[in-house]
């Protein structure tokens, strides 16, 4: 199994690479013999990485969350997956390169410098814990989705708003479209950022002796969740739409970004472990 595992950490970036080649190669030619066979890539990489996953999980009897490159695959993933599930909801498929670039960079990087680590503290082995940091993961790549989302339209509404008719305007969906995937993409992440806090409101306490409500990390996630948590809000009862909305998922985003390097970086916490 260990040289199965360690064929595909060589394997996935190549993988993320081509699948982002074939998605760029479609955005700027627009060809339609690559329209359908991108999405076929995409499945194939996404299916790979989940072995892979699975695979790290049953040999090292531990999810792959105890250090910063193992998460790097899980965000690979989580980004791709999320993008990939937009895509199948929404069938717009213009917009994966700028996704996927994403997964590229943070697969690269885990390929090259994740180690095999089999002893590992007891905690770390428990599957509630691993649900918990996987699915904010998974809330923080929606975020991340929707400010490419949001940043898309702006470059879009400046390209409309100054007659400029090139590439990205005749590629990219509508100022619409891109503003209901922008919407769907905060949707995702606020789900499973829900889910994060809520096992650790649950299940953290009773793990950890030294827990506590006023934790550096649950206060900056509880502000994250609470700025998005506001946005869906005005956006569904304040009938907010189009710019607006963008930039208040940029904020939001933004506010995400500053929470993560204070709560790592100039925070101690309980957390710490990770």
């Amino acid at each position: 199994m260990i040289d199965t595992i360690h064929t595909l950490n060589i394997l996935l970036p190549f993988f993320y690479i081509f699948t982002f080649t074939i998605y760029l190669f479609d955005f700027i030619k627009d060809e339609s013999k690559v329209y359908n066979a991108k999405r076929v890539f995409l499945f194939v990489t996404l299916f790979s990485h989940v072995i892979y996953l699975i695979l790290r999980t049953i040999e090292f009897n531990h999810a792959p969350i105890t250090n910063k490159f193992e998460i790097f695959t899980v965000l690979a993933f989580c980004l791709a997956f999320s993008y990939f599930l937009l895509e199948l909801l929404s069938d717009i498929r213009g917009t994966g390169a700028f996704i996927i670039l994403f997964s590229v960079i943070f697969q690269v990087i885990s390929s090259i410098y994740i180690q095999d680590l089999i002893e590992v503290k007891e905690v770390l082995r428990n599957k509630l814990l691993g649900i918990h940091v996987i699915s904010a993961l998974g809330g923080y790549s929606g975020f991340t989705i929707a400010a490419v989302y949001g940043a898309l339209f702006l470059l879009l509404y400046k390209d409309i708003k100054i007659n400029k008719y090139g590439l990205i305007f005749k590629r990219l969906p509508s100022l619409e479209i891109l503003e209901k995937l922008n919407f769907y993409s905060v949707l995702i992440g606020f789900i499973l950022l829900s889910i994060s806090i809520l096992i650790g409101v649950l299940w953290l306490p009773t793990a950890f002796p030294d827990f506590s409500y006023i934790d550096p990390k649950l206060i900056s996630v509880s502000i994250v969740w609470l700025v998005f948590g506001i946005g869906i809000l005005a956006k569904l009862m304040a009938k907010l739409y189009g710019r607006k909305v963008i930039m208040f998922s940029l904020a939001g985003f933004i506010i995400a970004m500053l929470s993560l390097v204070i709560q790592n970086v100039a925070a101690t916490s309980f957390h710490s472990f990770y």
